[in-house]
């Protein structure tokens, strides 16, 4: 066994979907505090559960004993929003006072007042978040604007305030940092008709401040700014990286003007980045993980957004015209608090999981802390006066969202480095049919954005039709070398969708990467996954030792199983940001047999069409009307019989008459590979170089049973099309053969063409340096000349992207024969997955030192 250890470190599912007919039982209140008052925020540290109310004062809860202990003292308005810095033991909270206060968690004693700028010129503070990283406190305001003050630069340069620091009025002093307005140690205590503490005075803070001008964003949003959250998320429950790729940190923030905007923070202040405009009333409450932004709506709506991309991945409904007030996530899920008082679960492919009552009323706040080693819990605050508290288990935790650190062990070498990476992409099932791996499909390009970042190159994901899979781009960035001239680039593509894998027929997961006699099985390990991380651990091994001495540039889409939707419109708006390409490389293929070595140098085109007929009349029974109806289906027979003619060759008119006629060379080719594969060589050539015609299947409407004659009859067709035939005359010659055999037929029934896909066919230049290129670097490796063969299916990015950028294209297979892609127990040979990132390295030596220039 080979590698085994792969299959016992991975969880047998690595996908985000959780299955519904497995899910856990809901969670168990394990407590209920009670408050007289409606609970408006919470907060948690390792010892203590704080809750703000209406009533001014923030109680004080024992975390372990669920026992009230204390109430901080001193604010004059609701208690709107609680932050807990643990990196300070601080709790910052702010307040329809138009104050912040900052309390001591370890003495439950008041620190600082800090004050906006135009002080309750400001309005209510809705939100607060804390930077432990800028050491910094951002402010959301009724008035609109974001404030902000850093503790690093403005503690010790604070002025005197007005009222805080200022002397008795009989004294007729003006204010001073040193007066200390107000300073009482015991406060005296009034309560009000309503149950809420009034206290007359508080015990004095050490000291008051208040936000510079220049620290102020006004209008940063058309209304209220409800909620904010900073990137990377932090907190005992967040399992985000500490800080991402480029230590940067961001802010997001949501409105009433139905915006969530994103914001850069840096030490000089904040800078707009993006806005994303949510459509569905008040953005009330947000919460972020990973590089997705949650953001709850007054109307019901949650909006989901990638921040890579800077587009809406899903619309989750919670219930519509019910706000949702508050988020928090754990880990992978999400929960949402309405103002039903129900709570919800959702996965992160966005399943509703749990569905309960939480609360006789409103929900308005919610967290979710530690409340053991392994023990975890939802807080959840309501208008009812309650703050009830439910043990939560973490969801299991998705490998592939942290699996991202493949290079970080110096004893590893590429070939373990190459080895555990599939095993982390194997295990993400991208399947891009089937919806239910939308995200999935998403979780595998970031994951790929990561792993490629890390190998050394400069990764980003480029957005699509909205319900497209994204794609990823990614340059390695090679040294200018002995040219003058700019460096060469190649473009490698990929794509990192998989088709579906039922487990019948498989000896193991095939989404766990298994070790067997040399092989490693897997959906995707030979189509396309293996390949795309040979050629990413190439560049890479080139890059460490400063060989790379060309631009590498990766695109890798996740649709090309599914035709691939929305590709080329994505490139050509890309297309700046992809730059400009000399040649392209491809490696989704096999070889015609297990050895020696294969180079692809053609693909045959495809074209898709369903042919429908259909009549006025219902489906209708044999037996009564069998010989008065016109039926769809002998129509069908007929139209389809006459695709053909007795030899089995195409009857379109003029079909074959553009069929590029087979060389000498060719056929010299074809009896050597016939040797090989025992194949006659005619049958190779069926297959590779001309055109055919294939009918899928029939589908027909009603029972399917043998006394009811359907009233409509679906057929899907497709044409394999060869040089030099051209695309758009096939496309019209089949449509106007099928509805001219139509007519023939005099049918009254209905008949309907559409066509579904197409892909143009591809040959490649075998006397071009780049081909010679790659066919030396193969020679080189294996020691033998490598087969020259074709391909009789289809890849439509390859032509596409030839004549997008002008260039031509080449294909290097690194499967064998009997890899068994999109088949039961796919598999790659570890030889030749090692050996082919080898090739690929003598591929990018060479052309980096040999191309002429006059190519580049």
């Amino acid at each position: 066994m080979v590698h085994a250890q792969f299959t016992s470190n991975v969880p047998r599912s690595a996908s985000v979907s959780r299955h519904l007919d497995s899910v856990a039982s809901l969670p168990r209140l394990l407590h209920s505090l009670h408050d007289p008052n409606s609970v408006l925020s919470l907060s948690a540290d390792a010892d203590h559960i704080f809750t703000g109310s209406q009533c001014f004062d923030i109680s004080v809860w024992d975390k372990k004993s669920f026992t009230y202990k204390t109430s901080l003292v001193g604010h004059t308005g609701s208690i709107l929003a609680l932050e807990y810095a643990e990196d300070k033991k601080w709790l910052f909270s702010s307040s329809g006072d138009s104050s912040v206060r900052i309390w001591s968690t370890t003495a439950l004693t008041p620190i600082y007042v800090l004050t906006p700028y135009l002080e309750t010129g400001a309005g209510d503070l809705f939100s607060l978040a804390w930077s432990p990283t800028l050491q910094t406190i951002y402010i959301g305001c009724q008035n609109t604007s974001l404030q902000w003050f850093d503790f690093g630069k403005n503690i010790d340069s604070r002025k005197a305030h007005k009222f805080f620091d200022s002397y008795p009025q009989f004294e007729r002093r003006p204010a001073d940092i040193n007066a200390m307005n107000g300073i009482m140690t015991s406060p005296m205590t009034i309560v009000d008709s309503d149950g809420c503490v009034q206290h007359a005075s508080a015990p004095s803070p050490r000291g008051f401040l208040q936000v510079p001008a220049s620290n102020v964003i006004d209008s940063a949003h058309y209304g209220y700014v409800y909620c904010m959250a900073l990137l990377p998320s932090t907190g005992e429950v967040s399992d985000d990286s500490p800080l991402p790729v480029d230590g940067s940190t961001q802010l997001v923030t949501g409105s009433g003007d139905e915006a969530v905007k994103l914001w850069d923070c840096s030490s000089s202040g904040l800078s707009l980045l993006h806005t994303f405009e949510c459509c569905h009333g008040a953005v009330l409450s947000i919460v972020v993980h990973g590089e997705t932004i949650y953001a709850g709506c007054q109307d019901g709506y949650i909006k989901v957004w990638d921040l890579e991309m800077k587009t809406l991945v899903r619309e989750i409904i919670v219930q519509e015209c019910v706000d949702v007030l508050s988020l928090s996530m754990m880990h992978n899920d999400l929960y949402s608090c309405s103002a039903n008082g129900k709570v919800q679960r959702w996965s992160s492919s966005f399943d509703c999981t749990a569905t309960w009552s939480a609360h006789n009323g409103i929900v308005l706040s919610s967290i979710i802390t530690r409340n053991g080693p392994d023990q975890f819990c939802l807080i959840s605050g309501a208008n009812d006066g309650y703050i009830n508290i439910w043990d939560i288990a973490p969801p299991v935790k998705i490998q592939h969202e942290t699996a991202c650190h493949i290079a970080s062990s110096d004893d590893r070498t590429i070939n373990d480095t190459m080895d555990y990476a599939l095993s982390k992409f194997v295990s993400i099932p991208s399947v891009s049919s089937d919806p239910s791996h939308r995200e999935d499909c998403r979780q595998a390009a970031i994951w790929l954005k990561k792993c490629l970042s890390q190998l050394g190159a400069n990764s980003t994901l480029l957005s699509t039709d909205e319900g497209v899979n994204p794609l990823v781009l990614a340059t390695f960035r090679g040294s200018q070398g002995k040219h003058a001239t700019p460096r060469p680039r190649v473009l490698f593509y990929g794509h990192y969708d998989v088709i579906s894998a039922p487990p019948e027929g498989w000896s193991s997961d095939p989404f766990l990467l298994s070790g067997r006699n040399g092989y490693f099985y897997g959906r995707g390990v030979t189509d396309n996954k293996g390949p795309i991380l040979a050629a990413a651990c190439a560049a890479a091994e080139l890059l460490g030792r400063r060989q790379l001495e060309l631009d590498l540039v990766f695109l890798i889409e996740g649709e090309e199983e599914t035709g691939s939707n929305g590709f080329g419109e994505a490139v050509r708006r890309h297309k700046d940001a992809i730059g400009h390409i000399d040649a392209i490389l491809v490696s989704n293929s096999t070889w015609i047999a297990e050895e020696p070595p294969c180079i692809t140098y053609g693909l045959r085109g495809v074209v898709h069409s369903t042919l429908e007929i259909s009549s006025s009349a219902p489906d209708l029974h044999s037996g009564v009307e069998g010989g008065a109806a016109a039926e769809p289906m002998l129509d069908m027979v007929n139209l389809l019989a006459k695709l053909t003619d007795d030899n089995r060759r195409v009857t379109i008119p003029k079909f074959y008459d553009h069929v590029r006629p087979q060389t000498q060379d060719e056929t010299q080719l074809y009896s050597l590979l016939s040797t090989i594969t025992q194949r006659p060589a005619s049958s190779l050539s069926s297959r590779w170089r001309e055109p055919s015609l294939t009918v899928h299947n029939i589908e027909v409407s009603g029972p399917k049973n043998s006394t009811v004659i359907p009233g409509k009859i679906t057929a899907s067709v497709s044409i394999r099309i060869v040089p030099d035939q051209d695309l758009d005359t096939i496309v019209n010659s089949l449509t106007s053969h099928i509805k001219s055999s139509f007519k023939n037929l005099n049918s009254p029934n209905k008949l309907e063409v559409s066509i579904d896909h197409t892909a143009d066919w591809w040959l490649g230049n075998l006397d071009d340096p780049w081909f010679k290129a790659l066919e030396g670097a193969i020679r080189d490796e294996w020691g033998v000349d490598p087969l020259r063969i074709r391909e009789g299916g289809s890849i439509p990015s390859v032509p596409y992207l030839e004549k997008e950028f002008d260039c031509h294209a080449l294909h290097l297979p690194l499967g064998q024969s009997s890899d068994q892609a999109h088949l039961p127990n796919e598999r790659i040979s570890l030889s030749n997955l090692r050996r082919g990132k080898s090739v690929i390295e003598r591929f990018l030596l060479s052309v980096a030192n040999t191309i002429p220039n006059t190519t580049i």
